[in-house]
């Protein structure tokens, strides 16, 4: 009886062993939020052996239960897996792996405010900032008075006459002059606000955009606007509000 639990002890013995030394092909896929998941080196530790992966993530090649398997690359972070007897029945073993988060240098931005255009030489002053509609104006080249002979010599372009020739130049200084009003309209909105003038000056809110039109024509209103003088331009908005809401009455009458 006891040979006969010793010959069992040795046949489970040597079951076990000849189990944990099989040889499998495994199929394996790594995943990771990177889009590059080609070239990731997989490296088994007991056997020195490895592969890589292709643009899919793919890899494949021989393991036996209980080895380790290393991920490494420049785009994932490096780990390490134990091959376990349920990987080995899987069709294919899928592993997650993380972004490889590389830390850079503090850069530091300094600004140079005294290096300018200016400063350095390439112009004798600031250069102007025209505005959309100024740069259509400016491009038009308004008629100089000057010889159509000296056209082809430079004097003025082809298209500047014919701008000025048609009317175009005239609409364009219209389109810079309605331009200038709005931001003016912008203004008068932003500093003092609709309630200012529904509340303060006691214009009906269905009248108050009609109200910033008249306003804008002052050119008092216009200087203390563009000199952020709001004291002053209350002032003559309160002046303006009472003109305004007389003429309102006179055109009703």
């Amino acid at each position: 009886m006891r040979y006969l639990l010793l010959y069992l002890f040795f046949l489970i013995s040597t079951a076990g062993i000849s189990q944990s030394t099989e040889l499998f092909f495994l199929r394996g896929k790594i995943v990771s939020p990177v889009h590059e998941l080609a070239n990731v080196n997989v490296y088994n530790l007991r056997s020195d052996s490895s592969t890589t992966t292709d643009e899919n993530g793919d890899y494949s090649f021989f393991v036996m239960a209980e080895d380790t398997l290393k991920f490494t690359s420049v785009q994932v972070e490096t780990k390490k897996i134990v091959i376990t007897e349920a990987d080995l029945t899987k069709s294919i073993l899928v592993t997650s792996l993380l972004p490889s988060v590389i830390n850079l240098d503090e850069v530091q931005i300094k600004e140079y405010k005294n290096i300018n255009a200016v400063s350095m030489g390439i112009l004798d002053k600031p250069a102007k900032q025209y505005t959309p509609a100024e740069r259509k104006l400016r491009a038009a080249e308004e008629l100089h008075w000057y010889s159509p002979i000296l056209i082809p010599l430079g004097g003025m372009s082809v298209d500047g006459m014919l701008n000025s020739i048609s009317g175009r130049t005239k609409m364009l200084e219209k389109e810079v002059s309605i331009e200038k009003k709005e931001k003016l309209l912008q203004k008068i909105e932003y500093q003092f606000g609709l309630d200012y003038f529904t509340k303060k000056l006691k214009i009906p809110a269905e009248n108050v955009k009609g109200f910033w039109y008249y306003a804008v024509e002052d050119t008092r209103l216009v200087d203390a606007l563009k000199a952020k003088n709001k004291t002053k331009a209350s002032f003559i908005l309160a002046e303006l509000a009472s003109k305004y809401k007389e003429l309102q009455k006179t055109v009703l009458n």
